[in-house]
Formats: structure tokens, sequence, C-alpha cells
């Protein structure tokens, strides 16, 4: 491709990843109308964002690798399809007798969105020439935190016409997005022989569909009586030896979905261990408004504002990060954020009732996580594999982000209960995923130096 067509390709990307980003994004200010609607308990609305990650996390390997039998362009078009269609299927739910309906579209569509971010990575990875993909991945990374800048404003705005039109408006974007890929994307296929893995993709569709269905059914309030549970502890150990069979499968398999050979090569261990550190960081920002709220005394609405610097924090470092890494290197840049998001979450932890250090160690969580999610990890990925192996490791990093985002919610819940759902239990969890950023410091040097990764990206 050539300079205009490679800036074309990257904008249908950066639509289709924003319009699944956004999907997250906006529901948010909807929760209390579908809630009202649907008349939904207290434990059955946490499962309108469960389904949809479960569904994602599932989606990803088996998206991602399908692109190599069938091409980046077909893939990516089939998921962006599936994405409406669950759009769809939610908008058409009405009433408490058409929960499970509004449960089904949102599985559809976390089926869909696995797919579009680990597929758009892979595709600049096949098009863009070394030296200009870490500009890229962090304009693609840089989505989210727009997504989560304009989401709120927009979501906000289309409630006034119906909860329905914030999974409407996806429709026309997607046929936008499918029109313009057809046309532009890669078609290519790069894996001509061996089967698909049918059995590698079950077990990690029941190791991850058990470790969710574990989580939720934790209660943090009552954790003790909540582990002696079956229905908590139960899921977990099936997960558990569902991981381990995996392992066994993926070994043997001539095209895995979770290629676990992949963690044979350091580099990609390490990155592969750093994105789940990053889960639990990202994962964690969701409780700064209640922090907020208890700690400031601030109402609900004003405490959700405050993530502001955060998100602008991220949607700033995000391309800065990425133009950063063609200049600097992976390892000076993941260094540097785990070093700023570190001082972030012990500094929060410690703020107290300041507003003004609220917002300068929230700012610092926001700048060292753009410089863990999307473009360094994704960086790393592409450089250390092959065509052949870029799709799926892109996948596993999308997955094992999603595994660090289920653990923290979980952890910080169990924390923050035990404490009385007070400000000191929240403290507590920021600081503990402080300490856990500064042993991720320790594994972040093992990490390849500028020079080596030059030589081997040009090798």
């Amino acid at each position: 491709m050539d300079e205009k067509q490679r800036n074309q390709t990257l904008g249908v990307l950066f639509v289709g990843v924003l319009m699944g980003a956004l999907d997250i994004a906006i529901i948010g200010p909807a929760l209390p109308a579908i809630q009202a609607e649907f008349a939904l308990s207290p434990r059955q609305l946490p499962w309108i964002f469960s389904i949809y990650v479960l569904l994602q996390m599932i989606s990803t390997p088996l998206m991602a690798k399908l692109s190599d039998f069938y091409g980046r362009r077909a893939i990516y078009v089939l998921v962006v399809a599936i994405f409406a269609i669950g759009s769809l299927v939610v908008a058409a739910s009405h009433g408490s007798g058409l929960w499970l309906l509004l449960l089904a579209g949102r599985a559809i569509q976390g089926f869909g969105a696995g797919g579009i971010f680990p597929v758009a990575s892979a595709v600049i990875g096949d098009t863009f020439p070394p030296e200009k993909r870490g500009g890229a991945l962090g304009l693609i990374g840089a989505v989210f935190g727009l997504a989560f800048l304009i989401g709120p404003v927009i979501g906000g705005l289309l409630l006034g016409f119906g909860w329905q039109w914030l999974f409407l408006i996806n429709l026309p974007l997607a046929l936008a997005v499918i029109a313009l890929a057809w046309r532009l994307l890669p078609h290519q296929r790069l894996a001509t022989s061996g089967r698909f893995d049918v059995a590698g993709m079950l077990v990690l569709g029941v190791a991850l569909g058990t470790f969710t269905y574990g989580l939720n059914e934790f209660d943090p309030a009552a954790a003790a009586a909540s582990l002696s549970n079956p229905t908590v502890w139960l899921p977990l150990v099936v997960s558990l030896i569902a991981w381990v069979a995996l392992v066994g499968i993926e070994r043997r398999a001539e095209n895995p979905v979770f290629p676990v050979r992949l963690f044979r090569n350091r580099q990609l261990a390490v990155a592969f261990t750093l994105t789940a550190g990053a889960g639990l960081g990202e994962a964690s920002v969701v409780f700064l408004p209640l922090l907020a709220v208890l700690s400031l005394g601030v109402t609900p609405a004003t405490g959700s504002y405050l993530l502001l610097p955060l998100v602008l924090a991220m949607a700033v470092g995000s391309p800065l990060m990425g133009r950063l890494l063609d200049r600097l290197g992976s390892r000076s840049v993941i260094l540097a954020g785990l070093v700023v998001m570190m001082v972030g979450m012990i500094g929060i932890s410690q703020a107290g009732a300041s507003l003004a250090l609220f917002i300068v160690f929230s700012s610092l969580i926001g700048l060292g996580l753009s410089a863990l999610l999307g473009a360094p990890i994704r960086y790393i990925t592409l450089n250390e594999t092959t065509a052949e192996d870029r799709s799926a490791a892109q996948g596993m990093v999308t997955t094992l982000t999603s595994v660090g985002q289920l653990v923290s919610a979980a952890l910080v819940g169990a924390v923050a209960a035990s404490f009385g759902d007070t400000a000191h239990g929240y403290d507590l969890s920021f600081l503990g995923i402080g300490l856990v950023t500064a042993a991720l410091l320790v594994v972040a040097l093992l990490l390849k130096s500028r020079t080596v990764e030059q030589a081997t990206r040009a090798s």
C-alpha cells in the first residue's frame, strides 16, 4: 500500500474501533432507564456488562484466528455486521418479559466487538512498515480515551429520544464501515493448511465462561460464605481445569486459537503478563467516582465528572506514546508508564479529602495506562510474531487484558466491602494495585532494549 491507502485504511479501522468503544462508554447513562423498563434487580444489572465482556473474550481469539484462514477483510466485515445485528436486537427488546432478549442482544454485540480491535491491529501489522506501526497503533489506542470522553455526552443526548437510540445509532455507522472496509482492507489468506482448532476454541470458551460466572456469583460483602458456595467455587475449579487442559490441547494443535507456545518467547511472555496487569489497573478506574464520593463528599454525578482528567490524559497520552515507541522503543515507554501509574495509584490512595491531589493523581493513572493499553503491548506482539501468528497474538492480548479486568473488579469490590464500603477500603485497593504495578516494573526490566528490539525488527 502507498501512504494514501494506508491512511484511508487507518481511518476505516479508527471508525470501527470507535463504534465498539462507544458502545461501552455510552451505556452508563442508559442503565437507570434500562433497569426501570426491565424491572432488573441489582444482581441482574451487572450481567448487561458481564455477558458482553464474556462473549467478547470468547470471540477475540476465534475471530483473530479466522482472519488468518479467510482474510482480514472478510472477518472485519463479519464482526462489524454481527455487532450491528446485536445492536438491533437490543433496541428491539422492550419490557420485563424480554429481559433475555436484551441479554441475547448484548451477547451478540460482545461477540462482534471481540474481533474488531485484534483484527484491526493485525491489519496495521500487515500494511504498515515497522517504523510507522507505533504511531498507527497509538492513534487506534486513543479511540478508547476519545470514546469515554464523548460517550456520556452522546448518551445523554440520545436518551432524550429513548434509550434504544443508543444502540440504533450503530446501524448507519456499521453500514459505512462495512462498505469502506470491503473496498480498502487487504483480503489475502495467511493460513492455507491444517484444520481449525475446534477443540481449543470450545475448551477456551468453557475456561472463560466458568471463570466469568464464578466471579459474578461472588458476593464481596460475604466473602467467606460466598467462597464456600458451590455456585462460586465449582465454576472457578472447572475454569482452572479447563485452562490446564487448554495448554495440552494447544501444544498439539496445528493452528491453535490460543497459541501457548508464544509464551516461550520471553518478550511475548513479559508482554502478556504486563497486559493482564494493565487490565487490573484499567478496571479499577471504574471505582474512582465512588472513591471521590466517599473521600471528597461530592455527589455521584460530580464524582463521574471527576473521571474527565484521567480520560483526557489517556486521550492525549495514547497517540503520544505511539510516537515515542518508534523513537525510544517499547521498553522505555512501558517502564515510564509503569512508574507514572504506580505513583498515581499510590498517590490517590493517600490523597484523602484533597480535590487537587485527586485530580493530579487520577491524571497520572490515565497517563500511565496510555503507555500500557493499546499501542505498546501490541507493538511488541507485532514485532515478535510472524504474519501467521500475528492476529492470534493480538487476540491473546485482548483476552488477557479482559481477564485482568474481571479479577480487578472482583478484588476491589471484595476489599472495599470488607471495610463497610468506606473510603478506607477503596484506598487500600488502590494502594494494592500500586504495589502490583511496582512488581510489574521488575517484570518489565526483562523487555528488550531499543537496540536489540530494532535488530529483531530488522531481521
